[in-house]
């Protein structure tokens, strides 16, 4: 059962955007070292959402290890929440197959940050608009998440942006299969937050996963998405972070 929150507004969404704005990061690692210190992790079943595709980075030298000597690549993604009357949604992308990095996942549009772009917003505005067709005069941008350090060393800033619609989207074929909406109370009901392990190639994964319908939505994703549960909803702060 998702949660009804009528008072996420776009100046209340604001007001927690800049009211979680500590400073930490939080990434890949750093939620799969704490989940597998706590354990009672479910496993995946893979049925209906078929092979998931996997870094063979492994926990102990990937980027976000306590000591690690690996310079991060900056990035950025857009968190479009498409203000419809009925309430907020997420848009999101499924990434196309035949992509050399997280082929076939579930993600927000975004990507690496160019020089020529003047910050963290541009760089998420550019993406969303070559990967989705979003126009930025429909987006106002609220705020960032914390900053998430993926498995791969992509150190990403995620950007918060309400979009007014009609949406009127062209995907890439090169890098988006298709994209979809997910309302936003799904994701804010810890309900719907699940924990997983899984083996892959002897490597053990731990991971949050969010999955809806026929979408399995898992790794970064969820944990950017954890990261806007705690930042709208929780008056704790989130502990996967380093």
């Amino acid at each position: 059962m998702t949660v009804a929150l009528p008072h996420l507004d776009r100046a209340a969404i604001r007001a927690r955007l800049a009211r979680a704005r500590d400073g930490v990061v939080s990434g890949d690692v750093a939620t799969a070292r704490r989940l597998l210190a706590e354990g009672n992790l479910e496993a995946l079943k893979a049925e209906g959402f078929g092979p998931l595709p996997s870094s063979g980075i492994p926990y102990d030298t990937a980027p976000g290890t306590p000591g690690g000597k690996i310079k991060p690549v900056a990035a950025a993604v857009l968190v479009p929440l498409i203000e419809h009357d009925s309430g907020y949604t997420v848009l999101l992308t499924q990434r196309t197959a035949s992509l050399k990095r997280h082929a076939g996942q579930v993600a927000f549009p975004g990507g690496r940050q160019d020089p020529d772009d003047a910050d963290a917003e541009a760089c998420a505005l550019r993406e969303a608009r070559e990967e989705t067709g979003l126009d930025p005069a429909t987006i106002e941008i609220l705020g960032h998440l914390r900053p998430y350090l993926t498995i791969t060393g992509y150190q990403v800033t995620p950007v918060v942006g309400v979009v007014t619609p009609p949406l009127d989207l062209t995907l890439d074929p090169g890098e988006v299969a298709s994209a979809f909406e997910v309302p936003l109370a799904f994701f804010l009901d810890a309900a719907n937050h699940r924990r997983v392990t899984r083996e892959w190639n002897g490597l053990t994964r731990a991971y949050y996963a969010m999955p809806y319908g026929d979408r399995y939505i898992w790794g970064a994703t969820a944990g950017m998405l954890l990261n806007l549960y705690d930042a709208l909803v929780s008056e704790a702060p989130a502990a996967n972070v380093f």
